[in-house]
């Protein structure tokens, strides 16, 4: 099936079906107006196929804007995770895709979703570093990391954020001392979190640190994240980047 956007000036999305078939959507789907893309052409859709029942309509997002806002944080902020998976739900997708999303919250809120898995870009980068110890930078991104190491056959080390006599500390749970280091986690906004865990790390005796996240954002640059990270590895599902620094692994 193909469709057509046109976009108005005022900002406005329209869709036109070209040629009749089953939908499948392919989208960043980090923006507002990503979303309303996905609205305009299964709405065209819909209203083009609606005498064929048996065609399938399905969406995979890479990067699902709003992920982390996966809870209301107090009473006077909005649940925005929830809302835009609202919006999403309005469509009736029989299949939605997810490339690792943040957490379990955003396939419970989204009717008919399924999880993408990261490992093929993850183990682009495990080869290239040459067989790295994978460090879990948190509580929440363990689960994901253990099952990804399983899957490479590689060593694991859990980071974790402890509070010492009421300072905070980094936790390093195994041996680090000459080796190389791979963080893994799912998104990267500023980096300083990383930057911090790679300091850390270092102070322990790692040889070199890596960086692999899914979702690439890095609204302020790496020039913090250089200070203490060797190299960054991601995909281009939030945007591309051109920067040496930087080895992207495409996806759309």
């Amino acid at each position: 099936m193909k469709y057509d956007i046109k976009e108005y000036k005022d900002g406005q999305v329209a869709a036109k079906i070209l040629t009749s078939g089953a939908l499948h959507i392919k989208i960043r789907g980090n923006t507002y107006a990503d979303l309303f893309r996905i609205a305009a052409i299964k709405d065209a859709w819909d209203n083009n196929v609606s005498a064929n029942k048996n065609l399938i309509s399905k969406l995979t997002i890479y990067c699902l804007i709003g992920q982390r806002s996966d809870r209301r944080f107090n009473a006077s902020e909005s649940f925005d995770l929830k809302i835009i998976s609202s919006f999403i739900n309005t469509m009736n997708f029989d299949e939605v895709e997810v490339l690792h999303p943040h957490s379990s919250i955003t396939l419970a809120l989204i009717n008919n979703s399924k999880a993408l898995s990261a490992f093929e870009y993850v183990k682009k980068a495990y080869n290239n570093i040459g067989n790295p110890l994978l460090i879990s930078p948190d509580a929440g991104a363990y689960k994901t990391t253990h099952e990804i190491a399983e899957q490479l056959h590689a060593d694991l080390v859990p980071a974790n954020k402890v509070r010492v006599n009421g300072v905070p500390e980094i936790l390093i749970q195994g041996n680090i001392t000459n080796k190389d280091c791979l963080i893994v986690d799912d998104l990267a906004d500023g980096g300083r979190t990383f930057k911090f865990l790679a300091k850390a790390l270092k102070n322990k005796g790692a040889a070199k640190v890596f960086l692999y996240v899914t979702h690439g954002q890095f609204n302020y640059g790496f020039n913090e994240l250089k200070e203490t990270i060797n190299h960054v590895y991601c995909t281009n599902s939030y945007k591309d980047i051109e920067d040496t620094y930087v080895t992207q692994f495409k996806v759309i």
